[in-house]
Parts: structure tokens; C-alpha cells; sequence
């Protein structure tokens, strides 16, 4: 097959973006799955559509703005409220989910217009442009700060809250900005990859590196490695069985994660 594929533009700026998000993806997604935070993120990626309608209803001409300033205000809500009510985080979050992806059905669905929305969806990473790059290098090395910095203190207050606080770690910033960099990373990358799957990028590396390693330093290295195996070929395959590449990425990472599985149980 060759490397027949970079002689398009289009093809070597989603590859460059293949190569910022999947690692971005392996990092967030260590933390997403040592927090258990897998329906906090799916959530963030549906209320993209709230954010959305928001932007619409206030005339706001650059819906992107409006997505990423309505998730930042969702996660933050949802961190407070999970936080100070008797039932469980999974069951907050549904009914912010359902709500939130409810309204923004409403509202884009309205005279029948949600058909110029509805590409969000699936996503397209095909057409990102050398600009939007860039903000995904800018978000990448944020998180590679936040996860130096913040993982172990994270993880420790993950594993037991009262004891991190009695440690002097600042519990409930970390939270804050971790629920805040986690919507940053879906709202900037939802627009290729798409919403219906992002989440799925978003866990199933890191969920396959859980099976197998023995450590936080196999852990990290493995989703890592795995999340870009799964970005590379899948977008590569994808440009020559014709299809999306978002799917086809994830149906690799699904593969990865049931051979792991199966390694793993041995």
C-alpha cells in the first residue's frame, strides 16, 4: 500500500492531529479510568450539543466558543453537585446527561435545521486545519503538566479522600481542574473525532493497559502506546477500505482492549 496517502494535505494534517490526540487521549484516559470517571466523560461529550443550541439561541457566531465555555460550566456543576448530594456520582451524572443532550436535541432539532449539526456526531478529522493543530499541541502540553503534577495526588485522593486531604493536597482544586482540562480535551477534540465515539477514545486505551500491566509506569506507557497504534492504523486503514476514521480507530481500540482482556485472564 505504500505511503500513497501523505501525498494529500488533508491526510498529513489529520495525521499530524492523530499524533497530538492519541497520546492526549492516552494520558486523560489513565486518569479517567483510575478516577472511574468513565460516564463524567461521556456526559461532557454529549452536553457538546447543549453548548451548541446555547450558542445558537444567544447568536453567538463561533459555536465552538460557546461549546467550550458550556462544558466547562457543566463539568464544574457537576463536580459541586456530585460532591454534596446522597446519590451515587454515576446517577447524578445520567441526569445531567440525559437533560443536557435532551435540550440541545430540542433547541438544534428546531424547524427541523439539526441536519447542519448533525456531522458532530461521527466527526471528521480529515478536515482539520494547521491552525486547529496547534491548539491540540496546546492542550497537549497542558495536560503533560497537569498529569506530572496532578496524578499522584489525584490518585491518591481517588483511593482515599480524607487521608489526601489530611496530607495537605488541595482535593477539591485538583478535582476542579482536572473536571476543566477533561472537558478542554473532549470540546476541542470532539469535532473530529465525533461524539457518539469519543468517549469509547477516550477509555478503551487506557482500559486495555489496565489489563495487563503491573505498574502506574507500564500503565501509562501502554495506553499510550495503545491509543497510538489504534490512531495511526485506523486512520490509515480507514483512507483505504473507505470509510470514517473515527470508527474505524475505535474498532481497533475495542480489539486491542478484548486481546488484552484475554492475555490479561491467563
Amino acid at each position: 500500500m505504500g505511503l500513497s496517502w501523505m501525498q494529500y494535505d488533508f491526510m498529513r494534517y489529520a495525521f499530524a492531529a492523530v499524533l497530538v490526540i492519541t497520546p492526549l487521549f492516552g494520558l486523560m484516559g489513565t486518569m479517567v479510568v483510575s478516577r472511574k470517571m468513565a460516564f463524567f466523560s461521556d456526559a461532557l461529550g454529549h452536553s457538546a450539543l447543549t453548548g451548541i443550541a446555547v450558542g445558537v439561541v444567544c447568536g453567538v457566531r463561533d459555536t465552538d466558543v460557546s461549546m467550550v465555555i458550556f462544558a466547562i460550566v457543566f463539568a464544574l456543576l457537576l463536580n459541586r453537585i456530585s460532591s454534596r448530594i446522597a446519590a451515587s456520582a454515576d446517577t447524578v451524572i445520567s441526569v445531567f446527561s440525559s437533560c443536557s443532550i435532551a435540550v440541545g436535541l430540542a433547541i438544534l432539532s428546531k424547524d427541523g435545521n439539526f441536519s447542519r449539526y448533525s456531522g458532530i456526531l461521527v466527526g471528521d478529522v480529515l478536515s482539520i486545519t494547521r491552525r486547529e493543530i496547534l491548539y491540540l499541541v496546546l492542550i497537549f502540553v497542558i495536560t503533560l503538566a497537569f498529569w506530572l503534577f496532578g496524578f499522584n495526588k489525584m490518585l491518591a485522593a481517588s483511593l482515599n479522600r480524607a487521608l489526601a486531604k489530611s496530607r495537605n493536597i488541595p482535593v477539591a482544586f485538583l478535582e476542579n481542574a482536572f473536571a476543566v482540562l477533561t472537558a478542554l480535551v473532549v470540546m476541542v477534540s470532539i469535532k473530529w473525532v465525533g461524539i457518539l465515539i469519543i468517549n469509547a477514545l477516550l477509555i478503551l486505551p487506557a482500559a486495555a493497559s489496565q489489563n495487563i500491566s503491573e505498574n502506574m509506569r507500564e500503565y501509562h506507557f501502554f495506553s499510550i502506546l495503545f491509543s497510538m497504534f489504534s490512531g495511526v492504523t485506523g486512520l490509515v486503514l480507514s483512507y483505504y477500505v473507505n470509510v470514517a476514521a473515527g470508527p474505524a480507530i475505535v474498532i481497533l481500540a475495542s480489539a486491542i482492549y478484548f486481546a488484552t482482556y484475554l492475555w490479561g485472564s491467563r
